[in-house]
């Protein structure tokens, strides 16, 4: 009996230099891991590719561990691995708040935090975290490996820079200095998509990413650079409105989101004073 799946390949690769030989070898390949996406696309017949790579048991690709001043991150590290991490509590707590809002625990044992790097969704949860970090991704390749930082990344509505032959490996954070912040606005408390989020730190220079209000996560570089001149709240406000690009969509309005998104800012503000 022929099925929705009947067309479809799977790989199933024993080790990282498998997965990355097939990938140049026999590519282009869909990658897999928690499948939280994929499968999605996959039911509502919206994925164009048929040929796909598991990297599920790839277990060395799941280290979440301090290197030097730095937290390093595996890509298949899932949202629970990370809530539950103490190097990720120390060094980037906004990342476990995330890590925590992130679907329900089902999503939260399966999602990994490659996967929602890869996806580039401008409402995943993680995203403005790891923009308001400064953090770097890992990409490899048969041929070597190279590190793009995380704000130049996304091209545009769910491209990026990396090459059919790559695969993120991993996320690499600096140290932190300061204040860490993370809300998400969704239409319940729990197991609902962002209308906006919201990543920020506190400090001499603050850092200030948001999601679900433009194309791709939106690191706010102008408002970083009014809220440590000293201005008002009200002008880093109104400028945070000419750096996002909100839509009108299923889930909110443009005019609300850029509400809340000023909100956000101004709490974020206050409650780190």
């Amino acid at each position: 009996m022929r099925t929705a799946i009947s067309s479809l390949q799977l790989f199933q690769p024993r080790s990282l230099r498998d997965a990355l030989l097939m990938l140049r070898d026999d590519g282009p390949l869909v990658p897999l891991a928690g499948c939280t996406d994929v499968y999605v696309s996959l039911n509502f017949g919206t994925l164009a590719g048929t040929r796909f790579i598991n990297l599920w048991n790839l277990e060395h690709l799941r280290r979440i561990e301090r290197r030097g001043s730095s937290l390093v991150i595996g890509a298949l590290a899932t949202y629970s691995q990370i809530a539950r991490s103490r190097p990720v509590r120390t060094h980037l707590p906004m990342l476990v708040e995330a890590a925590r809002q992130v679907g329900g625990v089902q999503i939260q044992n399966r999602g990994t935090l490659g996967g929602n790097i890869a996806t580039g969704s401008p409402a995943g949860d993680s995203l403005p975290v790891l923009a308001a970090a400064d953090a770097v991704v890992v990409l490899r390749s048969a041929a070597g490996t190279r590190r793009v930082p995380f704000t130049s990344f996304y091209t545009g509505y769910r491209a990026t820079v990396m090459r059919p032959d790559e695969l993120i490996v991993a996320v690499e954070i600096p140290p932190v200095e300061g204040q860490q912040w993370f809300r998400k606005v969704g239409t319940r408390a729990a197991q609902a998509i962002s209308k906006v989020v919201m990543a920020a730190v506190r400090a001499r220079r603050p850092r200030i990413a948001l999601g679900s209000v433009a194309p791709t996560v939106v690191r706010a570089w102008k408002t970083e650079e009014a809220l440590a001149a000293g201005g008002p709240i009200a002008d880093a406000r109104a400028i945070l409105m000419t750096e996002i690009a909100p839509i009108d969509d299923l889930r909110s309005t443009a005019e609300y989101r850029q509400r809340v998104a000023g909100n956000l800012l101004e709490r974020f503000w206050v409650e780190t004073a």
